[in-house]
């Protein structure tokens, strides 16, 4: 399955391994589906190595599976292991929010509140999800720990980078639990900021198993 474009920032290597990943984590690369190197290189434009370099990515993280003979095939990933991700991240999310709350200075809260101001103008428009991962990452920068900003950058690969075009209802909702855990870092409030990391998470963790029950599908369509 092919798209018309993929408009997400990095090197070739890393749009490449995301793009493929959101399908999977999608459904719409479902499990057992046959990925045409060739394809997928014309489709980057690029040349076959970045797009290699993507599907190790991909086969390390256990979605793929790479094989000399057999070729590439996806592996995929089963609606309760996406909840488990989900969980995981949703715990991570949260101590960031926590020590966020403890450790942010007031510069970083006010860029905060700008990047959540930057999200809502942008409600209804394709470039939301861009603005969303960047307060997001924000936010877990303001904890100030290398060793937790590490984990939640391999934990967060779970979430499809097409999230709130994916799920337009839930643009309401974010903005709204971005407020209150502006207004919860503001007031120092650990435990509540905490609280509204987590359930972020597992709200959206919840959206896209549901999904991915209703849109099972019993074909392997090849890319």
């Amino acid at each position: 399955m092919a798209t018309n474009s993929v408009d997400v920032a990095g090197t070739v290597r890393e749009r490449a391994a995301r793009e493929l990943r959101d399908r999977i984590l999608t459904g719409a690369l479902p499990a057992g589906a046959r990925i045409d190197l060739d394809v997928i290189t014309d489709e980057f434009a690029t040349s076959r190595t970045p797009v290699r370099e993507a599907l190790l990515e991909l086969s390390y993280e256990g979605l793929v599976r790479v094989a000399p003979r057999s070729g590439i095939t996806v592996i995929g990933i089963s609606p309760a292991d996406i909840m488990d991700s989900f969980t995981i991240l949703g715990v991570l999310t949260g101590q960031a929010a926590a020590w966020a709350a403890q450790r942010a200075s007031s510069p970083e809260l006010q860029q905060l509140r700008e990047l959540a101001a930057e999200v809502a103008s942008r409600s209804g428009d394709d470039s939301i999800g861009e603005a969303n991962w960047r307060f997001h990452q924000e936010v877990h920068r303001a904890a100030h720990s290398p060793r937790l900003l590490t984990q939640i950058k391999q934990a967060v690969r779970v979430v499809p980078s097409n999230f709130l075009r994916l799920f337009p209802e839930h643009e309401q909702h974010s903005l709204d639990d971005h407020d209150q855990l502006i207004d919860a870092l503001a007031e120092r409030d650990a435990l509540v900021a905490r609280e509204i990391g987590e359930r972020h998470v597992l709200d959206a963790g919840r959206s896209l198993t549901q999904w991915l029950e209703r849109n099972a599908t019993p074909h392997s369509p090849s890319v």
